[in-house]
């Protein structure tokens, strides 16, 4: 159970980038969107919400990044329960 949170977390996580990146740079046809990064946000939470400190060039790879800090995160909780079992 706990490898199909993570597997199904990576791929929101993946999803949520290629939405991000196709309305940023208008790929495949499609308009420029500011808002593409609204599926993203919730994803790195409460990470994303410590961003004020950093410089504003940097705050946007910050925010892409935050949810692969709760993918890691999840992926370390389900080793250490997975190992706790055995």
């Amino acid at each position: 159970m706990c490898k199909a949170i993570v597997i199904v977390f990576g791929l929101a996580y993946l999803a949520a980038l290629a939405i991000l990146l196709i309305g940023t740079y208008g790929l495949f046809g499609q308009e420029r969107d500011p808002l593409s990064a609204v599926f993203l946000f919730p994803l790195g939470l409460p990470w994303n919400l410590f961003l004020d400190p950093f410089p504003d060039a940097v705050r946007p790879w910050l925010a892409a990044l935050s949810p692969a800090l709760n993918l890691l995160m999840l992926r370390g909780v389900c080793r250490a329960i997975s190992g706790s079992e055995t």
